[in-house]
């Protein structure tokens, strides 16, 4: 298994259609595509979140799990002589990945977010550099 393998995502409500988490009629669940990169010397996790400012965000470890999450809330009012129209957006989400511990310098991971992109850093442990671990899988 490779280092990023193990890195586990927890599946979301829309994976189970089924299941009635979270469902109201015409409201869906947005939860932000992911991509995690592998270099020599760190770890990156990408979340695509578009329209949001980085203060709308909140990046933590919990133990050996990395939480990230949002909550987004909006108000728009438009007042036309007797026409009133008020309008909400609310978007929040929150993606947990399992971090192995000694695999990562967790006091050094950062985060920055542009261009819609919420990029974490997660430096390597130097184990990790020196000692890399990699197997190949037979497939049957």
């Amino acid at each position: 298994m490779t280092p990023e393998a193990q890195f586990t995502r927890h599946p979301s409500p829309r994976e189970y259609p089924d299941h009635n988490w979270f469902r109201q009629k015409g409201a869906e669940i947005n939860v932000p595509a992911v991509n995690i990169k592998e270099t020599h010397s760190e770890f990156q996790i990408e979340v695509a979140a578009p329209g949001m400012d980085k203060e709308d965000f909140d990046i933590h470890m919990e133990n050996n799990t990395l939480v990230v999450s949002s909550e987004l809330r909006k108000e728009k009012k438009e007042k036309e002589g007797n026409y009133f129209r008020r309008e909400f957006n609310y978007q929040a989400f929150c993606r947990t990945f399992d971090i192995p511990e000694n695999m990562v310098e967790r006091e050094k991971i950062d985060a920055r977010y542009k261009d819609g992109i919420l990029r974490i850093h997660l430096p390597k442990s130097e184990a990790t550099k020196v000692n890399p671990f990699h197997k190949r899988i037979r497939i049957t």
